[in-house]
């Protein structure tokens, strides 16, 4: 077979004002070809490549871009990133197999469906026969036309995202299946009628997520996927969705979807519930057993499109006066240049955070000691290394302090400990991240909590200023189902 591969991918926060630009994209990753690597933009596509040869395919990479999550994406960014993908398919020739991976939430200027957008198109270069598979994050708004263009779709089905090499395996051989005649892959989608957010981790979600596996290869149901939806992505496919993929029946797929979208349904308060405010946080950090209390600040998640430099959970703990805090990913370049010019010891007094508008709060300034310098801060992220740029280590009165020059939420402790911070001598840890922390931190927390607000990702999802999407959703209305 031949097989084409692809992969565009952001998250777009519709009520972000931070443009997603080509400096987004060239900075997270732009790879092309044979240039595609396990670690970087095209990982995915990498391991396609890898499991067709494997297989005596033939395997043609086109390009892999990925943004950080931002606002809207420039239009003349997008149509050339889409536009390179469709002239390649058209240049290559005739595929058996394409194999995406998309965002799923991916919004540009003119553009309410990107992925739907791109997958029409290249249907109409690749023509009916070829097999289009694509794997989308499940913070995805699901859409008629991603369905209408494609095969197969899969999401990942944990949040944190640790499975998405997982999910490739399955989409390529779903795939691969199709386009030798062994299946006839059919699509069914429901809509919950819920908006929210459902890390997967523990307790009802991860047995949700168990029980979505379990189906799967049985009663020809091929796979099943829980699109979460993205919250702050306005458009009118937003919210949960369930889809199923089976074999050779689309009204088959309808009703596994909607049995399963009905059960995820009736979830609803389960697997749900609020998080703290920030001083209610920090006491319940402060009682907790020995050892390192994390806080999440999720309202400053760049993983949602927040900024990265707000300073409303600083302030707190700088007004407190807590001491043994360390606190970051906070994304600053002006002052990490200044303190890169002043040098490791050096004491003086910096501005830090509140750039971005009003969600960032106010700036903060602190009286602080340079304690460390990083030229490039890595990071473990979820799969690949999570690159931070050049960073700054800095103590004010024993809280302490991670300013980097590249917006990145929090993955994994070495956050910290690679910028220098001795986060065995910590008390609490605050990260700006809403789940993807936990595989990272749960190992070494000795209690892990969550604050939610202010900041740009609030926690009333009830309350969410929608322009483009239907209201009629839990938890805006009680019983979407009768209104």
């Amino acid at each position: 077979m031949r097989i084409f591969t692809a992969s565009l991918s952001t998250e777009t926060n519709t009520f972000s004002a931070i443009p997603t630009g080509w400096s987004c994209f060239e900075e997270n990753g732009v790879e092309r070809g044979a240039g595609v690597t396990r670690d970087g933009a095209g990982g995915l596509m990498h391991l396609w490549g890898a499991l067709a040869a494997g297989e005596g395919h033939e395997v043609v990479h086109s390009l892999a871009a990925t943004a950080a999550p931002a606002g809207r994406t420039v239009r003349a960014v997008y149509e050339s990133l889409r536009d390179e993908i469709l002239e390649e398919a058209r240049r290559q020739g005739r595929f058996d197999v394409a194999l995406l991976f998309l965002h799923g939430a991916m919004v540009a200027e003119g553009y309410d469906d990107c992925e739907g957008d791109l997958l029409a198109r290249l249907r109409a270069i690749l023509g009916a026969e070829a097999i289009i598979g694509v794997e989308l994050d499940l913070h995805c708004h699901l859409t008629a036309a991603m369905l209408a263009a494609s095969n197969v779709i899969v999401t990942f089905k944990e949040y944190p995202h640790v499975d998405a090499g997982r999910r490739a395996r399955e989409l390529f051989g779903l795939c691969v299946d199709a386009a030798a005649g062994r299946t006839r892959p059919a699509m069914g989608l429901f809509d919950c009628r819920m908006v929210n957010m459902f890390p997967t981790t523990e307790g009802p979600m991860a047995e949700f997520v168990a029980e979505m596996k379990a189906q799967e290869g049985r009663d020809g149901v091929l796979s099943r996927s829980l699109g979460h939806g993205f919250p702050w992505g306005d458009t009118a496919d937003s919210g949960v969705r369930m889809l199923a993929v089976v074999d050779g029946d689309a009204a088959a797929a309808s009703d596994v979807a909607r049995r399963f979208g009905e059960r995820f349904w009736s979830l609803r308060e389960a697997v749900t519930g609020p998080g703290l405010t920030i001083d209610a946080a920090f006491d319940a950090a402060l009682d907790a057993p020995p050892g390192l209390a994390v806080i999440a600040d999720k309202a400053d998640n760049t993983g949602g499109g927040a900024p990265g430099d707000s300073t409303f959970v600083l302030r707190r703990a700088v007004e407190r006066g807590l001491r043994d805090i360390a606190i970051g990913p906070l994304w600053d370049p002006v002052a990490v240049r200044f303190c890169r010019d002043a040098g490791v010891g050096a004491r003086f007094d910096l501005r830090i955070g509140g750039k971005c508008g009003p969600e960032s709060g106010d700036p903060m300034d602190l009286s602080v000691t340079v304690r460390g310098l990083a030229e490039e801060l890595v990071q473990r992220g979820l799969g690949a290394p999570s690159h931070l740029g050049r960073a700054a280590w800095v103590e004010c009165g024993g809280v302490h302090v991670v300013l980097v020059d590249r917006r990145a939420q929090a993955f994994s402790p070495d956050l910290f400990t690679n910028a220098g911070v001795p986060l065995e001598r910590m008390r609490i840890a605050v990260v700006k991240s809403t789940a993807h922390f936990r595989a990272g931190f749960a190992p070494i927390a000795s209690l892990i909590v969550t604050t939610v607000g202010p900041g740009t990702l609030l926690e009333d999802y009830g309350a969410i200023a929608y322009q483009r999407r239907d209201l009629n959703y839990w938890p805006r209305v009680a019983d979407p189902w009768r209104s």
